[in-house]
């Protein structure tokens, strides 16, 4: 068995990352900030996603000493918005904003735009007492839809349309959206290279 800290607060970013990996890692244990007490904030000043990952990876590894530490960044760009939200995308509608607020912004931002094509994009970077092992990407395209359908997922998956399966992110299961989503290419990535190394994960690594 194997600990690893998934250095977020967001309980849906949880719920997607842990239905993947305990798929192929039964015996993990996946702890989240408050699980271990950890109530501090990383600052997210970076100008990309891999950035902000990299410095909430490092800053949370420094705190959960000896366990393998993921943060992830993610989030929706748009073509015709010269790729906003971006990094901004869970603070879109400003500091006190939350996902409804985010999505009429952004709606309100493209009523008059035909271009709708967009890509939610994640970057995810692992690290353990405070060193980067490996960085993984995960992208997914998709059409930004004039108003919301469907009332699962979480962010801006309501309006993000999916034209392989004709339907929103938050039309998706949970099982569907893992199939094909940004964060579950990135998170497979991870995975392939954690069967590679699962014997130095207690040791080395």
């Amino acid at each position: 068995m194997f600990e690893m800290l998934i250095a977020t607060t967001n309980r849906g970013k949880i719920r997607e990352i842990e239905a993947l990996l305990k798929e192929d890692f039964r015996d993990i244990r996946l702890h989240s900030l408050s699980d271990l007490g950890i109530s501090t904030a990383c600052s997210e000043d970076g100008k990309t996603f891999l950035e902000n990952a990299a410095a909430k990876s490092l800053f949370y590894s420094n705190m959960a000493k000896n366990i393998l530490t993921m943060a992830d960044d993610s989030g929706l760009v748009v073509e015709a918005l010269q790729g906003e939200p971006g990094v901004h995308s869970a603070r879109y509608a400003g500091d006190d904003g939350n996902d409804e607020k985010n999505i009429v912004k952004l709606l309100r931002e493209l009523r008059h735009v035909e271009n709708r094509h967009a890509k939610f994009v994640t970057e995810i970077v692992l690290s353990k007492n405070g060193r980067v092992i490996r960085s993984f990407h995960g992208e997914v395209e998709g059409i930004m839809l004039p108003e919301k359908r469907g009332s699962g997922g979480f962010g801006y998956d309501p309006v993000f349309y999916y034209p392989p399966l004709g339907r929103t992110f938050a039309q998706l299961s949970t099982l569907q959206k893992n199939r094909i989503s940004h964060r579950a290419a990135a998170l497979n990535k991870l995975k392939a290279f954690l069967l590679d190394t699962t014997d130095s994960l207690s040791s080395g690594i």
